[in-house]
């Protein structure tokens, strides 16, 4: 009887097992990253019930239990979790007896990648002031916008970029703006120096008369390229701040891990997914002051780095690099990033070795995101039972023209379903908080959807457009509204054509994105329209866009007409447009194309279209 029992036990348990793998074949892997999550979800609670609540205190944390292991690698600095907490504090002592800094202040950080970087922000923090991270790319409007739509009353500029600020450092100054370098001299007698007050300056935190911070109280500034206009102030909120210290634990990296960043600190992904990943480990990070596809496996085998942040554009330069020894005498285990497409990436990982790719999706005002831990080439993640028990998220039905979601005469939405493209939503919730854009109380509205399936519910809507399929891969498909992103940066459409339209041979411009094979994202291209008794001026052109835009919101190909399609509410058609793209047999009107060799617009030929598409002529 016991036997037969025995037996009935077993066979019941191998057919689950069939059943599970041929139904449901990545339970486990959905069950085994969701009890992952909740462990570091219960560890981060400990922590707060210790009194470490924010992404500092986590540091100052580290830097007590650690303080001789090396945190930063920069160039030929060698600084321990010590030495950035002492050198943060000699910053704040600075910043505060000298500047006169207090809790409250919000000041802009304008640095290149180097370990003063975070020496500076940490310092900052030290003080209690909020920090507006500048993107070092943009030009003089914008970082005027930036400045005042933060409200930033300082800025602390990087000495190597001194020269961005010759057009504005006297607006500037009549605005009230205090700007301090991070040198030891200056020739400008309305810029002063820190370096030189920082060896006199106390190793010991300062006292600082401040609340304990609040979980959903602003942290930091990180400016995004939204729908419309200048760069946007997205407040992070100190919860969101903390969680994303998450990530590289989550994507399988350790303590002993040595990190490569070579992306930007002014993005989310490298100073709060990276460095905060590095703080949430005790790892060590090997900070690049910029990447270089050349050098990238070198440095590789130099430091002994193990794990990688990438975009995909970064994935793509090193693939394209010619083949050397170091491809595969590297120690790289472990590659965590976004946008990485599916053809580069098995090539990937075909040529550099056994690397983990762990692709991944955030976004920098919500926290709703994915990680694909399967093996699995192409998905950003899962869209599982046990993934939505940890953040919620919904893929809405929406109008193919305005992208606005379809309500029924109740007036809820409604979900898509698998194997349709849909707009992800996440819910506004303590683990999901939206704090909303600085000083634009219209945008921030209109990135929430309320009513969404009962009264009162809020969701934070994301403006991508994802697929789920029938395994609960989740795809990135695209993104919506009047962005797009080119060389791993979003680009607003709406500032590109502001600024093409400040020539006086333009009447009239649209900007769009068209996508090129071989590319990741889309590139920048421009209809336009001349104004009467005007011939397009590629040279001046070029000359505009080279003193008011960063080279990745370039648009590389123009299209002349007579005239720009309108709705009747007088909005640019642009489907048609990006639909024909830059391809001279679909297009009637003369195309031109961006020679940056030359320094002109060059006519866009069907030689030179062929060139493009077969990547004899790179962009």
């Amino acid at each position: 009887m016991m036997s037969w029992a025995v037996s009935t036990v077993a066979v019941g348990i191998v057919t689950l097992l069939v059943i599970q793998r041929k139904f449901y074949p990545y339970f486990w892997n959905d069950l085994m990253y969701y009890v992952k999550v909740r462990r570091v979800g219960r560890a981060m609670m400990a922590r707060m019930k210790r009194g470490v609540v924010t992404y500092l205190q986590c540091f100052e944390l580290q830097a007590k239990n650690i303080p001789q292991k090396t945190f930063i690698v920069f160039e030929d600095q060698i600084l321990t979790y010590r030495d950035v907490d002492v050198r943060s504090n000699r910053f704040a002592n600075v910043l505060k007896s000298h500047c006169g800094l207090k809790h409250g202040d919000i000041v802009a950080l304008l640095m290149n990648n180097e370990a003063d970087f975070i020496c500076v922000w940490f310092g900052l923090c030290k003080l209690g002031c909020e920090v507006a991270f500048l993107n070092f790319n943009i030009k003089s409007q914008s970082l005027q916008h930036c400045l005042h739509s933060c409200g930033a009353t300082a800025l602390v500029i990087g000495s190597d970029l001194m020269k961005s600020l010759d057009e504005v450092l006297l607006t500037l100054t009549d605005a009230g703006i205090d700007v301090w370098v991070a040198a030891e001299s200056s020739t400008q007698k309305n810029v002063r120096t820190l370096l030189d007050k920082l060896e006199s300056a106390s190793p010991e935190k300062p006292v600082v008369d401040a609340p304990q911070p609040n979980l959903m109280s602003n942290f930091l500034f990180i400016f995004t390229s939204g729908t419309t206009g200048l760069p946007k102030a997205a407040r992070i909120s100190h919860i969101k701040a903390v969680m994303c210290m998450a990530f590289l634990r989550l994507c399988g990296a350790c303590a002993s891990d040595k990190v490569y960043l070579t992306l930007p600190l002014y993005h989310m992904s490298a100073s709060l997914l990276g460095i905060g990943g590095c703080i949430d480990l005790g790892a060590t990070c090997v900070l690049k002051r910029k990447f270089s596809a050349s050098q990238f496996w070198k440095d590789c085998l130099k430091y002994d780095i193990t794990v990688f942040q990438y975009i995909g554009e970064l994935c793509r330069y090193l693939v394209n690099q010619p083949k050397t020894a170091e491809d595969v005498a590297h120690n790289v285990r472990l590659a965590a990033g976004s946008g990485l497409r599916a053809d580069v990436w098995k090539e990937f990982v075909r040529r550099f070795g056994k690397i983990q790719i762990r692709e991944a999706y955030g976004l920098t005002e919500a926290s709703i995101g994915f990680v694909n831990y399967t093996n699995e080439i192409g998905p950003i993640g899962r869209a599982s039972y046990f993934n939505k028990l940890s953040l919620p998220f919904e893929f809405l039905k929406c109008d193919p023209q305005t992208y606005e979601p379809i309500r029924t005469d109740t007036g809820h939405c409604i979900k898509v379903s698998k194997g349709e493209a849909g707009l992800l939503v996440a819910p506004v919730m303590f683990t999901n908080p939206f704090l909303g854009y600085a000083g634009d109380k219209a945008m921030s509205e209109r990135k929430l959807l309320r009513d969404v399936f009962k009264m009162g519910d809020v969701y934070f809507n994301t403006g991508d457009l994802m697929l789920q399929d029938h395994r609960d891969f989740v795809y990135f498909k695209d993104r919506i509204g009047d962005t797009f992103r080119w060389k791993g940066e979003n680009v607003s459409t709406t500032e590109v054509s502001e600024v093409l339209g400040c020539l006086d041979f333009l009447l009239d411009v649209s900007v769009y994105g068209v996508t090129v094979p071989g590319y990741e994202g889309r590139a920048g291209m421009a209809a336009v329209v001349l104004k009467d008794g005007h011939g397009l001026d590629g040279e001046k052109l070029y000359g505009h866009l080279l003193h008011t835009l960063p080279p990745y919101a370039w648009p590389w190909f123009l299209r002349v007409q007579t005239s720009l399609d309108m709705t009747d509410t007088f909005k640019q058609q642009k489907g048609r447009l990006v639909q024909q793209g830059f391809n001279p047999h679909a297009v009637q009107q003369p195309l031109y194309f961006l020679d940056t060799s030359q320094k002109t617009y060059t006519p866009l030929t069907a030689q030179v279209y062929d060139d493009i598409v077969s990547g004899k002529k790179r962009l």
